[in-house]
């Protein structure tokens, strides 16, 4: 007895099946690279560090927190959007800190009162003293500490 070879119609279409999940496959391999590539790849980009001048030391006084505007340009696509960033610069010997003004509450603007030489959240009665921490109201932690650095008796303030 003979052994029956399979119908050419048949050879046919096990290979049209083939192709055409190759061709998915190829299809969804592509999709992956590129939605992958598209939402991973920011975190591989390194962040410039850039420092801003801020103030001069000798204008600041012990314990006084001075509301400072900073002014951060960044490029977005073909345009540049400039954001504006308040901290306070808070002298406490020869060092300087500063604190980000952005309530933590809710993320409020936050104010320094001279009369109760406490930094204030008009928002939510978010009070803070003039280190950052809380002092009273929903705040659940103290104000962000921005890294800072002196030259040449100019406080550079990091972004």
């Amino acid at each position: 007895m003979q052994a029956r070879q399979p119908a050419p119609s048949a050879n046919r279409r096990g290979f049209l099946v083939r192709l055409i999940q190759t061709v998915h496959v190829g299809i969804g391999a592509t999709l992956a690279f590129v939605v992958g590539g598209a939402v991973v790849a920011p975190s591989f980009t390194r962040r410039a560090v850039r420092w801003l001048p801020a103030g001069r030391l000798p204008q600041l006084q012990d314990g006084v927190p001075v509301p400072v505007t900073l002014r951060v340009a960044r490029p977005d696509g073909a345009s540049e959007v400039v954001e504006r960033r308040l901290v306070y610069l808070v002298k406490s010997g020869d060092g300087v800190r500063a604190l980000d003004s952005t309530c933590t509450h809710l993320g409020c603007r936050t104010k320094y009162n001279t009369e109760t030489r406490q930094i204030e959240c008009p928002c939510h009665g978010g009070v803070y003293d003039t280190q950052g921490n809380v002092v009273s109201g929903p705040p659940p932690s103290p104000l962000q500490s921005v890294p800072t650095r002196i030259e040449d008796g100019q406080v550079l303030v990091q972004v």
